[in-house]
């Protein structure tokens, strides 16, 4: 079984800054690794170069998932769409199959009813959801969940957690899709993860399962 994620001798920096050194990574597919760090250590940097988004100046990285999924601190939809459209978007061809996999993975959200509402006439924890909805829409190979509990409250933070660990094991995610979570939080971390590693000052070393 190949490695999803391969990062060998990865550096890169921004001026005369140096936001990563020599990072070693590898994802296997099915895994799940959690990232943790303070902010501005370059974690969002880290996640460009393992998905393919930027290239390092040193070292290399080899990105072998076909399809990427992303789930961000804000729910970045495209506000004239409705929550269906939002879900197909990553989608093609756009076939009827494709309309019915995202109208399930709706009603695996708790938002079939919200299929032809607007981003503006949803809460925040609902738009959350159908970003997460897209995110799997494509059958990800590595699903990257960058921090996306952020700005939801206590109740429905805990509630976007179990649905994300449900849907993981439920057959809406593939049993191989390997997933690369961004956490501050010791109570964010998805129940599953089997990797833990913590980057700072430019380095990224294996470590428990604590946080500051």
């Amino acid at each position: 079984m190949n490695p999803v994620v391969t990062l060998y001798g990865v550096g890169h920096c921004f001026g005369a800054r140096t936001v990563l050194r020599g990072v070693d990574f590898t994802l296997m597919p099915g895994s799940c690794a959690v990232l943790t760090g303070p902010s501005g250590t370059g974690k969002s940097t880290l996640i460009r170069i393992m998905t393919g988004l930027l290239r390092p100046q040193e070292g290399t990285a080899t990105l072998a998932a076909r399809r990427v999924g992303f789930v961000f601190q804000e729910p970045r939809l495209l506000p004239w769409r409705t929550a269906l459209q939002n879900v197909l978007l990553p989608c093609e061809p756009q076939t009827p199959q494709a309309r019915r996999n995202a109208l399930d993975l709706l009603e695996a959200v708790g938002l079939s009813a919200a299929a032809d509402l607007l981003p503006q006439e949803m809460s925040g924890g609902m738009r959350q959801r159908v970003s997460l909805a897209r995110a799997l829409a494509v059958r990800p190979d590595l699903l990257v969940l960058d921090e996306p509990f952020t700005g939801l409250d206590g109740p429905l933070r805990d509630d976007m957690k179990k649905l994300i660990e449900d849907l993981m094991h439920d057959g809406h995610a593939k049993a191989a899709t390997a997933v690369v979570q961004v956490a501050h939080h010791e109570q964010d971390i998805l129940r599953h993860a089997d990797a833990h590693f913590r980057l700072e000052h430019g380095t990224l070393a294996a470590g428990q399962r604590s946080l500051p």
